[in-house]
């Protein structure tokens, strides 16, 4: 299987400088344009660099751009902060190394005593790769009832969040807002790629959904990005109805990347009841503990 890049600097070039228009940039246009963004040449001349250097760039026959280039092609493409870091990763990839083969990722005792003390706020651990190392049991029954409890436990199949979106009919019915939500998954995977380009696992994962999602596939040729670590999760849940959800990304340290993402409600809100009643619909069995997350002992296996 051909495995899309995930370290084009001239895409994402491209791609940015046809989402700025003249207009935006400050610039006056002259006569009829093909397309609406910025020619290669006004990119250049508002970055300050010259036109061949620029087009060098684009077509990828130059690498180690300056911190002032890439610190100029950044204001004047008018990047958010994700998307400055992730032109750095772009313009300075790093040395290329044996891509790591596949291997289990292991949530931290750590995490797993976080999720389990998280017994009303639905909550999962995921890697870089959105897997899912662990779940609390209400992070289970909100996200992924369908499936079974101790799925994250088994690595060689674990549940991935961004495979679910795109190829799991219950998980695209969950989302109110399928499309956004599919949007900012590609551009925050996206982001990730260009940070972990020799990860396999994470290049087979973009490979297959390529191939099996024509919407994915779309969405990656768009070269969006975007670090998302705080949103609104709009879901009609089969049991409880429609909910609107804060969600927070909490990073734990030490951990190649590893977080939980977890979803809130507003105090007294349509949302908070629904949550009420849908931790109700669980197992009238002790509350969470540790071992109700505990991940049997995984054992290095491909994914």
């Amino acid at each position: 299987m051909n495995i899309p890049e995930t370290g084009d600097l001239g895409e994402f070039l491209r791609t940015r400088r046809a989402a700025l228009t003249p207009a935006d940039a400050g610039l006056t246009s002259y006569g009829r344009r093909r397309v609406p963004g910025l020619r290669r040449e006004e990119l250049a001349q508002l970055a300050g660099i010259s036109i061949a250097y620029y087009t060098r760039l684009e077509q990828g026959q130059s690498t180690g751009a300056s911190d002032s280039i890439i610190e100029a092609l950044a204001r004047a493409l008018r990047l958010r902060d994700d998307e400055r870091a992730h032109l750095y990763d772009l313009a300075r990839p790093r040395p290329a190394a044996r891509r790591r083969a596949p291997r289990a990722e292991h949530a931290t005792t750590a995490g797993r005593q976080l999720l389990a003390a998280m017994d009303g706020v639905p909550a999962v651990l995921v890697d870089p790769r959105n897997d899912v190392l662990a779940w609390n049991r209400l992070g289970h029954a909100l996200l992924a009832g369908h499936l079974p409890a101790d799925a994250p436990a088994r690595p060689a199949d674990r549940p991935n969040l961004t495979r679910l979106l795109f190829l799991d009919r219950h998980t695209r019915e969950l989302h109110r807002a399928w499309s956004e939500e599919a949007a900012l998954a590609v551009a925050s995977l996206r982001f990730v790629a260009a940070q972990q380009p020799d990860d396999r696992a994470l290049s087979d994962l973009i490979g297959e959904l390529t191939v099996k999602s024509p919407e994915f596939a779309g969405l990656w040729a768009k070269h969006a990005v975007r670090l998302c670590t705080s949103g609104v999760k709009r879901l009609h849940h089969p049991e409880v109805g429609d909910l609107d959800l804060d969600f927070q990304v909490l990073h734990l340290p030490d951990t190649g990347g590893q977080r939980i993402v977890t979803h809130t409600a507003a105090p007294d809100s349509g949302s908070a009841y629904a949550l009420a009643l849908l931790a109700q619909t669980l197992p009238a069995a002790r509350k969470s503990s540790p071992r109700d997350v505990e991940n049997a002992r995984d054992v290095p296996t491909s994914l």
